[in-house]
């Protein structure tokens, strides 16, 4: 009975150290992605997670990651079919996560949106009634899971920002959504990489832009 409970004991504390070092490796890799400029080392990191979605590929938030990255990826590129090509990825990573969480939750929801934008803004002309509408039903639910999720305001924020004031868009338009994901980005922490929380920096750097004097 002694072996079989120390036995027991060391495998959970096995588990716990890979767990520990799972989050570790996932937060210093995104940290590292998401802090940078240079596009060749985004590149460099977004591969880094996608070699860490293959060795704990059981784990949503690593696809979660790689998809994020992939979606970010595409903004930075300036051909079309390539931008398209890191989005294919993206939706194929993103469906890995919700594959393993058996559901869509509120992050995946909003990372669909985000996808989406990306997909809208290669071709606005062409794609806009269509991933829009994805865009806009995807934040509603995630809504509906939790309104207090910061990034969902974040990105209707930056969506608000870059459309035309004849179409509803602008600064004046776009702040309130900033300042409602600044109060609750500020609930939030960093400490742990498999609760998502990107977004915060670029939020409260809207967030400034649009407190300016509208001079357009």
């Amino acid at each position: 009975m002694k072996k079989i409970i120390l036995t027991g004991a060391m495998a959970l504390a096995v588990m716990s150290a890979q767990a520990q070092d799972f989050k570790t490796v996932l937060g210093k890799t995104f940290m590292a992605f998401d802090t940078t400029q240079d596009p060749n080392v985004k590149m460099e990191q977004s591969n880094k997670l996608a070699l860490i979605a293959k060795k704990w590929d059981n784990e949503w938030t690593a696809h979660y990651y790689v998809a994020l990255s992939k979606a970010v990826l595409s903004y930075m590129e300036k051909d079309a079919a390539k931008r398209d090509a890191y989005l294919d990825e993206a939706d194929k990573e993103k469906q890995d996560a919700v594959t393993l969480l058996k559901k869509e939750n509120d992050e995946t929801y909003v990372l669909g949106a985000f996808i989406a934008n990306a997909r809208m803004v290669i071709d606005g002309a062409n794609r806009w009634q269509k991933y829009g509408k994805i865009f806009h039903d995807d934040l509603e639910s995630a809504k509906e899971i939790n309104p207090d999720n910061p990034r969902m305001y974040y990105l209707q924020g930056t969506n608000k920002l870059f459309t035309p004031k004849a179409y509803g868009g602008g600064k004046k338009v776009a702040l309130p959504y900033f300042e409602k994901a600044d109060g609750l980005y500020a609930k939030e922490n960093s400490d742990d990489a498999t609760k998502p929380y990107w977004g915060k920096d670029h939020n409260s750097k809207f967030l400034a832009e649009c407190k300016k004097e509208d001079k357009e």
